[in-house]
C-alpha cells in the first residue's frame, strides 16, 4: 500500500542553527511562497512552491494563505499533573509547593484521574502548537502509565518520568531509594524508546532526594541507554541557601548532582538562574542543558535568567513553560515573556533566537535534532500553522508589517493558542482551530 503524499503551501519558517553562533541571516531559511511534502511520518521534500509542485503532481494540497509553517514548538519542561492547579495565588517556591502542588499531586495515585489529567493537558499542548515535551509526572507509577498511554495515542514524541521524592515532601507523597529504583526500572522498560516515548529519570530536585536516592538515580543513567535525566536547579535564593545546608560536601548547587554521576548530555536542569561561573563551565563540559522557563520565573519572583552568560559559556538552552508554576501552554506567549526577562536586564531578545529556543534549540538541548525541531528532510513531520489572522488586532497589526522580523516579533507578542489554526504530528493533522 502506497503512502499518500501530502503537501502544504504556505509561508514557512524555520531554524537551522543558533543565531549566537552563526548570525542572524544565517540562523533560518525562509520561503515567501513555500511548499512542504511529507510522505507518511516524514518531510520529503521542502522549498520554493512553484519549483516543487511539479514534481508532486498527486500529492494532496492543502494551501494556507496568509499563515506561516514553522516546526512543532519544544517545551524543554514542564509539570503534567499541575494541569489543575496553574493560576494559583501568591506564594514564592517552597511555600507553593507546599500548600499547591503537594496536594494536587497526591491525587494522581488514581490512574483513572492520571488519565483523565493526561487527555487535558495533551490536547491543550497541542492547541497550542506543542507537538513535544519534557515532562514531570508524580511520585506515583500510574501518573506515568497514564501519560505515555495517552501519549501513544496522539503519537507523540514525548519524554516523562515518575518523580523520585524521598524526604522532605509530605509522608504521602514519598518514596524510597529502593522503591523509586524499582519502579523507574518497571517503567523504563515498559516504555522506553517504545514507539515515540523517552523515559526520563526524574528527582524533583536536590532537597526532595537523600544521597542514598540520588546514587540510584545515577546507577540508572548508567544501566539503561539514551535515558535523560530531568530536575530542578537554583530556581530561587532560598532554595539554593537549602541545598548548601542539605548537602554541605558540595561546592554548589550544581555539585550535588554532579557528585552522583547525574550530568550528561540528556540532562536537563529547568531554572538554571543563580548559577556561578563554575556551575556554568560544567554544564557546558558534560553537554547538559537548561530549560528558561520565564513565565514561572516571573510568576513565583525567582529571578531572570542570563541567556548571554549562558550562550558565553555554550550552554545548551531550550525555551519551557513550567506549568502549572508557568502561566501558559503557549510557547508564544512563553516567548513573549522571555523577551521581557531579558529586556530587564538590559539586553534585546531577537524574534530569530526566540524562535530557536522553542524549536531547534529545544531538541538539542534534548539531542532530538535529527528527529524533531526543524523542517529538514527526512526529519518526523511534526509542525504547525500560524494563522496570521487570528485575532482582529494580529489582523490589523500585520498588516502593517515590514519585514520577516517584524511579523514573527508581533507573533510571538501578541499572538497566543488562537494563532495556531493547525498542528501536524507525525504527518496527520491532530488539532484545527
Amino acid at each position: 500500500m502506497t503512502t499518500q503524499l501530502k503537501a502544504w503551501r504556505s509561508a514557512i519558517l524555520h531554524s537551522i542553527a543558533d543565531p549566537a553562533e552563526v548570525g542572524i541571516e544565517a540562523s533560518y531559511e525562509y520561503f515567501e511562497d513555500g511548499l512542504l511534502v511529507t510522505e507518511g511520518d516524514k518531510i520529503i521534500a521542502l522549498g520554493n512552491a512553484e519549483t516543487l509542485l511539479p514534481d508532486f503532481p498527486n500529492a494532496q494540497l492543502s494551501e494556507h494563505k496568509d499563515s506561516l509553517i514553522v516546526p512543532g514548538f519544544i517545551d524543554t519542561h514542564i509539570h503534567y499533573p499541575q494541569t489543575g492547579m496553574i493560576a494559583s495565588y501568591g506564594e514564592q517556591l517552597l511555600d507553593w509547593l507546599n500548600n499547591y502542588t503537594f496536594p494536587a499531586e497526591n491525587e494522581f495515585k488514581e490512574k483513572s484521574h492520571a488519565l483523565e489529567v493526561a487527555d487535558v493537558f495533551l490536547k491543550e499542548l497541542l492547541r497550542n502548537g506543542t507537538t513535544t515535551a519534557l515532562v514531570f509526572g508524580t511520585v506515583h507509577k500510574e501518573s506515568v502509565d497514564a501519560f505515555f498511554e495517552t501519549s501513544e495515542q496522539y503519537n507523540l514524541r514525548m519524554i516523562c518520568g515518575k518523580v523520585m521524592m524521598d524526604r522532605n515532601a509530605p509522608e504521602y507523597l514519598t518514596d524510597t531509594p529502593e522503591s523509586s529504583y524499582e519502579d523507574c526500572k518497571e517503567l523504563i522498560e515498559k516504555w522506553h524508546e517504545k514507539g515515540r516515548n523517552h523515559y526520563a529519570v526524574t528527582p524533583r530536585f536536590a532537597p526532595t532526594s537523600t544521597s542514598e536516592q540520588l546514587h540510584k538515580a545515577g546507577q540508572l543513567l548508567e544501566e539503561y541507554d539514551n535515558l535523560y535525566m530531568h530536575t530542578h536547579l537554583s530556581e530561587n535564593k532560598n532554595e539554593c541557601e537549602w541545598v548548601q545546608e542539605l548537602f554541605p560536601d558540595s561546592k554548589n548547587y550544581l555539585d550535588a548532582y554532579d557528585q552522583h554521576n547525574l550530568l550528561s548530555e540528556r540532562s536537563v536542569f529547568a531554572h538554571g538562574i543563580h548559577l556561578c561561573d563554575q556551575e556554568y563551565t560544567r554544564l557546558a563540559d558534560t553537554g547538559s542543558a537548561i530549560a528558561f522557563c520565564p513565565t514561572s520565573n516571573l510568576f513565583l519572583g525567582s529571578g531572570f535568567f542570563n541567556l548571554s552568560k549562558a550562550e558565553e559559556f555554550k550552554v545548551n538552552v531550550g525555551l519551557g513553560t513550567d506549568v502549572g508554576a508557568g502561566t501558559s501552554f503557549s510557547m508564544l506567549e512563553t516567548m513573549n515573556e522571555a523577551y521581557k526577562v531579558i529586556q530587564m536586564q538590559g539586553e534585546k531578545l531577537s524574534p530569530f533566537k526566540s524562535l530557536y529556543l522553542s524549536t531547534l534549540g529545544g531538541a538539542k538541548a534534548l539531542r532530538l535534532e535529527d528527529k524533531v525541531g526543524t523542517l529538514k528532510v527526512g526529519t518526523e513531520a511534526d509542525f504547525l500553522v500560524l494563522d496570521y489572522k487570528a485575532t482582529p488586532l494580529l489582523d490589523y497589526r500585520l498588516a502593517q508589517s515590514k519585514t520577516l522580523a517584524e511579523t514573527l516579533f508581533v507573533l510571538m507578542t501578541i499572538g497566543d493558542d488562537r494563532a495556531i489554526s493547525h498542528t501536524i504530528v507525525a504527518g496527520e493533522c491532530v488539532h484545527t482551530r
